[in-house]
């Protein structure tokens, strides 16, 4: 996160908003040093982009947090990594906003970095019960990318 105050009740276990369990679930996972918050983004073997995408006047999403975002970690991509667009976007986002900025980096998307969308889905006060049991919609740049983003949800979802 940008905001050095959440990142900071992240870091000691604490969340910002009301969500029944999950503060004790981060608890846990921070003191086991699986978590960790911070302002800056750090080398990742998979990057997952949430971020939010508001409706401006015009009616249009405002992608400017999703391209803050994603060139944020450009200079942290390397082979092998795998970025996923999870904030709710427009068709073709990830390949007509997302996939030209990694490239500017000089990574090809689809062979150096494998590149994928899966929209965010959960309801407010439900947020660990849908992030495990709802069916995830996942697509891939090219089968490989939507294969292995496949394979890291299914840690995840039952």
């Amino acid at each position: 996160d940008i905001n050095q105050e959440v990142v900071d009740r992240l870091n000691d276990g604490k969340i910002i908003i009301e969500e029944p369990n999950l503060e004790g679930l981060v608890s846990y996972v921070v003191n086991q040093g699986k978590l960790v918050g911070s302002t800056t983004p750090r080398e990742a073997d998979v990057f997952i982009i949430s971020v939010p995408t508001p409706i401006k006047e015009d009616k249009s999403a405002d992608m400017k947090y999703v391209i803050s975002a994603v060139k944020s970690i450009v200079k942290y991509l390397r082979k092998g990594n795998i970025v996923v667009l999870e904030s709710t976007s427009p068709v073709g986002t990830t390949e007509e906003v997302v996939k030209p900025i990694i490239e500017e980096g000089g990574l090809q998307v689809g062979s150096d970095i494998l590149l994928g969308y899966s929209p965010e889905r959960v309801i407010p006060g439900k947020i660990i019960y849908e992030m495990k049991s709802n069916d995830r919609v996942i697509g891939g740049i090219n089968e490989e990318s939507a294969k292995e983003i496949e394979k890291i949800y299914k840690t995840i979802v039952d």
